[in-house]
């Protein structure tokens, strides 16, 4: 018996699964690690802090496969995407704390970068928009305001890579497109480093790993690995691209949301990468070698920043419920939020609107108003996010959403009910709901053989449940339409006198 492990480098915890062939889980294990908030829109991570918790829970998923007489035949690694790193060669030791998507402390550079007309060249080579969400202006901060000299015996990433590196005790520094187009330093179209995007903002492509398919050997694993040395590391892909593939959203058309920390709208557009679109991007979805020859994957994505954290945020500052999976409970007790709308634009307002400036904000309340009805407002925020976006990127597809896959956790049947409701199309939560992780296990799987072609994977996908919208849309209108009222009102904020 064998399994392939998937290795999952979220924004608040890290977790490997090992997944059979038929795709179900085997053997999992998780564990948080700590996140820093030096100043006001700062997020950072201690990237060797990752190491160790991934440690753990590799070592924690190696027990119970030997238990279980399985051993692992590759492994695939997914990541938070636009979180940066820079790290010594030698030494292995991270020159800074890790930069995280979250952060916005770039966000002054993205608007000088914008004033001297560097947002068509990003638009056109990256499929991004100068916002401080990706990896290049966290670069470029790092080796100046920063103080990491960029020097020859460095290397820079995102997790996934420094992941990579510290797996094959420092003897590949590599990445796959899928990473590498969140940097807004990559080419999406030529597929490779972008000399003059990475010279405008003064980061040095010695430090950039070398970009690979995502499905492909990219190393095998070193003696410190807990699983085991010399495992093939055979699949890397961004976390949303990642759960795009465990979805089996391998058509032209086909969307997934996943409900995390933030919700990450994708829709596949097949092998030709498309022009920019106001309000979404263009991100490469994955990269596949079929015996030397290469084919990319394009899909739209819609960011959203705040999902599930704003139910964290519910439990640890509010303290209106005291876990996360309370707050459906709590939700269901009113009938509606009775007229609050919650913006949770905690860290600025991504797809379609691109505001680092919106700030958070409850509107409605009256003194009747429960912590229901505020528990209520915050997952209608989910659907009502996703439903802008949606809208925005069938827009630019030029088709209708047939369906959507949804998966995270925050995937609860009444937020995907409510998201139904609002999108007017049905909603498909899976049998397995770790789709991220599936996603990168299929990535290496495909490439060991362990999985002969698409078709074999998307057989393995199974509907746990299915969401269908009221009939009547009128509710649903008009909650939009007062949401739409609220991110008004929560625009550019913290530049009001």
């Amino acid at each position: 018996m064998s399994v392939v492990i998937a290795l999952d480098a979220g924004t608040t915890g890290v977790r490997a699964i090992a997944f059979s062939h038929a795709g179900l889980p085997v053997a999992s294990s998780y564990r948080e690690f700590p996140q820093y908030f030096p100043e006001p829109g700062w997020v950072e991570h201690d990237a060797e802090e990752i190491w160790q918790a991934f440690l753990i829970v590799m070592g924690e998923v190696a027990e119970q496969l030997t238990l279980l007489a399985e051993e692992p035949i590759a492994i695939g690694i997914t990541d938070q995407r636009e979180t940066v790193v820079v790290w010594d060669r030698t030494t292995h030791q991270p020159q800074h704390r890790a930069i995280v998507w979250q952060d916005r402390r770039t966000a002054a550079r993205c608007d000088r970068l914008a004033a001297e007309g560097a947002l068509d060249l990003v638009r056109t080579r990256t499929g991004l928009v100068l916002d401080p969400y990706f990896s290049g202006t966290k670069l470029e901060w790092l080796f100046t305001e920063g103080g990491v000299p960029a020097g020859p015996g460095l290397a820079a990433g995102t997790i996934d890579s420094w992941l990579l590196w510290r797996l094959t005790d420092g003897a590949v520094h590599a990445t796959d497109p899928s990473n590498a187009s969140r940097t807004m330093l990559f080419d999406i179209v030529d597929g490779a480093w972008s000399p003059e995007l990475c010279d405008r903002l003064g980061v040095p492509m010695s430090v950039l790993p070398e970009v690979r398919p995502s499905s492909g050997r990219f190393g095998v694993t070193g003696a410190s690995c807990p699983l085991g040395a010399g495992i093939p590391i055979s699949g890397i892909a961004g976390d949303q691209q990642a759960a795009l593939f465990g979805q089996a959203c391998f058509a032209p058309g086909m969307a997934k949301n996943t409900y995390g920390t933030g919700s990450f709208v994708l829709m596949n557009l097949g092998t030709d990468c498309p022009p920019p679109v106001e309000g979404l991007l263009t991100t490469v979805a994955w990269t596949l070698d079929d015996g030397g020859s290469v084919t990319t994957t394009y899909a739209y994505e819609g960011a959203i920043f705040v999902t599930g954290a704003a139910v964290q945020w519910l439990r640890d500052e509010l303290r209106i419920i005291g876990t996360a999976p309370e707050v459906a409970e709590l939700a269901g007790r009113v009938p509606d939020s009775d007229g609050v709308v919650l913006v949770p634009a905690f860290t600025g307002l991504g797809s379609p609107w691109w505001d680092p400036y919106a700030r958070g904000a409850v509107l409605g309340i009256t003194r009747g108003t429960t912590r229901a009805h505020l528990a209520r407002a915050t997952l209608d925020a989910m659907a009502l996010q996703t439903r802008d976006v949606v809208e925005a990127m069938a827009a630019a597809a030029g088709r209708e959403l047939a369906e959507l896959r949804a998966d995270g956790g925050a995937a609860t049947d009444l937020v995907l009910q409510l998201q139904a409701d609002q999108l007017g199309v049905p909603v498909i939560r899976p049998t397995v709901t770790e789709t991220t992780a599936l996603g990168a296990a299929h990535l290496a799987g495909l490439a060991e053989g362990f999985w002969s072609s698409l078709d074999e994977i998307a057989a393995n996908w199974a509907m746990d449940a299915r969401f269908e919208p009221a009939s009547d849309r009128s509710a649903a209108d008009a909650a939009h339409g007062q949401w739409r009222r609220a991110v008004e009102r929560s625009a550019g904020w913290i530049l009001t006198d």
